[in-house]
């Protein structure tokens, strides 16, 4: 066992638009990106339960194989800049992966 944190190279979180969030997982080794994607582990279900979010609101969930990384796209639950919005850039909303645990 291994947290994602551990496998991963960059894990990041980024706005996409004021509306939406992008978190992205790239991993520098093929065979620890082929780990983590067949694991089962980071899945739309996952990632939902994770940000207490309903799966319908992750709009884009891609396993990228050529760049070794998975791409996340989901609703913000506040938009950008607006009142309530405690990280305006949305570049600290990525911690929540770190939970993740990889056989």
């Amino acid at each position: 066992m291994a947290a994602l944190y551990e496998l991963a190279k960059v894990i990041r979180s980024k706005n996409s638009g004021p509306f939406e969030l992008t978190l992205d997982i790239l991993f520098d080794s093929a065979s620890t990106y082929e780990r983590v994607k067949k694991s089962g582990k980071v899945t739309p279900a996952a990632i939902s339960k994770l940000y207490g979010t309903d799966e319908s609101q992750i709009h884009h969930f891609v396993f990228f194989d050529q760049a070794l990384g998975i791409k996340i796209t989901m609703a913000r639950t506040v938009s950008s800049g607006t009142i309530g919005d405690r990280d305006v850039y949305g570049a600290q909303q990525h911690a929540p992966l770190f939970s993740i645990e990889i056989d």
